[in-house]
């Protein structure tokens, strides 16, 4: 999440030196080595220290994210997680026809998608996708900025489309739109936006419909299409992995930020009782929004001082801990403390890394940094030289802290976020006699924080294997669904079209 346009590093009682001019850079201050006590070995003992996840720790967020889960579906507010209802009672069953397209908007990106579907013979004809980026500016100005540029990307894209792709007669465009930020859902195809997440701070969107937001730009730049889906992006994971394995229970999207959901019995979810506008029996999937969880994590200095400089201080607890959008500014926190207390960049503090997130995009140079095998660590110095804006020179003692920061980090987050995929199979399976963990259940998996980090990857299913011992863990198989919340978004888009009688055949609750 971004941060506010101050820094929350106080400066306490620290002494500057004159200013000198380092090779290649513009002269920066550093602050004066206070004493040994504060030098970067004690730092980083505390630091691990503070940050470790043993099994009872990992035991505690498991049972404590079931607990909320169940007080979220009890009664709204009950709990951190919201537990919204998706309203997805219907999943594409593979004889869906015709051209669908999807939105998804999620984090600093949005993608736009149109899939060719050809029915049972063919399922996924053609599929096509661009990415745009969005503006900083437009994450913090108005509802209708954001919304017309988006409108806007998604009619060029339109006009792209090619003969590969065929809309049958008299029929708009469906959309299948993904918005993965907080939303209390009316219907299928509407959604009152609760708060954004994530770094976004967009004005005069708050407790309105979003999919009526994305009409009205649509209308403004004369795109006829319409929303028959409106899907977090764990919603359309999970029904686009599920669309070619049905073991599929639950989706969880690990990148920018993190979410989950999975499949709920109607029966088990108490604040339904009396709501005639859901179905009374069966099941729908339940969005569970867990990067609002907090109960028991471990958390350091560095967290709370990240957490009380962002735009929402005390919310998104899990998610500032686990996800990629926190693991790199966390990072920089440490590595700027060891360098005002231990001297660990040597006479001087880089000037790039004293700007809040300067790290948000740099998971691939984390990654690379834990992936370095070479005597010296040469990797490790030329990705510090080039993230910190300054030619600093470091030697391998250095480099070797540098690298335990980040695995201390990466560690707590992947097996923090492994506890609370255990918390939502443990509540599932406490809830349905044995029906979990005694068969093949499949964890679909999005999102470029567990796609690109292997070392991430290896802490969190290591921990699944820990809390489920290794008999039951064999059954819970987690899988990567790439760019799955798009196709699954096109897919609920058709199992939900508006031309029912087109589609109506062969339809399947969940």
């Amino acid at each position: 999440m971004a941060m506010a346009a101050t820094s929350s590093a106080t400066v306490r009682s620290y002494n500057y030196t004159p200013l000198r001019t380092p090779r290649g850079g513009n002269p920066r201050p550093r602050m004066a080595v206070r004493s040994s006590s504060l030098s970067v070995s004690p730092i980083l003992t505390n630091l691990q220290t503070n940050c470790a996840t043993p099994l009872p720790v990992l035991r505690h967020v498991a049972d404590a994210m079931a607990d909320e889960m169940r007080a979220g579906l009890a009664v709204d507010g009950g709990s951190d997680l919201k537990m919204i209802l998706s309203y997805v009672n219907t999943l594409p069953t593979g004889n869906e026809k015709g051209l669908f397209y999807a939105l998804d908007l999620g984090g600093t990106n949005f993608r736009v998608l149109r899939v060719q579907l050809g029915g049972k013979n063919e399922l996924v004809i053609d599929t096509e996708f661009e990415q745009m980026s969005i503006p900083q500016e437009l994450m913090f100005g108005t509802s209708e900025d954001l919304f017309d540029f988006i409108a806007s990307g998604l009619a060029i894209f339109v006009e792209k489309e090619s003969g590969r792709f065929s809309l049958p007669g008299g029929r708009k465009r469906e959309i299948g739109f993904t918005f993965s930020f907080p939303v209390k859902q009316n219907s299928i195809d509407s959604g009152i936006l609760i708060k954004w997440t994530k770094g976004f701070a967009v004005s005069g969107t708050v407790g309105k419909d979003v999919v009526a937001c994305l009409n009205e730009a649509m209308e403004r730049r004369g795109l006829d299409m319409q929303v028959s889906a409106l899907v977090n992006d764990t919603v359309g994971t999970l029904a686009g992995a599920r669309y070619w394995d049905g073991d599929v229970m639950v989706a969880v999207i690990l990148g920018t930020g993190t979410n989950a959901c999975y499949v709920e019995r109607i029966d088990a979810i108490p604040k339904l009782q009396g709501q005639g506008q859901v179905p009374i029996s069966g099941s729908t999937i339940i969005n569970t929004e867990r990067g609002a969880f907090s109960n028991g994590l471990p958390l350091t200095d560095f967290d709370k001082d990240m957490d009380a400089a962002s735009i929402n201080p005390g919310e998104q607890i899990f998610e500032k801990t686990i996800s990629g959008m926190y693991l790199g500014e966390i990072v920089r926190r440490v590595l700027v403390k060891m360098a005002e207390a231990g001297a660990l960049f040597g006479e001087y503090i880089p000037g790039k890394l004293s700007t809040p997130f300067v790290l948000r995009h740099v998971t691939p140079d984390l990654c690379a940094m834990q992936q370095d095998n070479s005597n010296d660590l040469e990797a490790v110095g030329s990705i510090l030289s080039k993230i910190s804006g300054d030619q600093v020179q470091t030697n391998l003692s250095t480099r070797k802290i540098v690298v335990e920061v980040c695995d201390t980090i990466v560690k707590r987050g992947g097996r923090l976020a492994g506890a609370g995929i255990v918390g939502i199979l443990q509540k599932m399976e406490q809830d349905s006699e044995g029906l979990i963990y005694g068969k093949r259940t499949v964890v679909a998996m999005d999102g470029g924080l567990y796609e690109h980090y292997p070392q991430y990857r290896k802490y969190l299913q290591d921990a699944v294997t820990e809390l489920l011992g290794s008999e039951i863990s064999k059954n819970v198989i987690i899988e990567h669904s790439k760019d799955g919340s798009g196709i699954g978004a096109a897919l609920l888009a058709a199992a939900n079209s508006k031309y029912a009688d087109y589609y109506l055949e062969g339809r399947m609750t969940l």
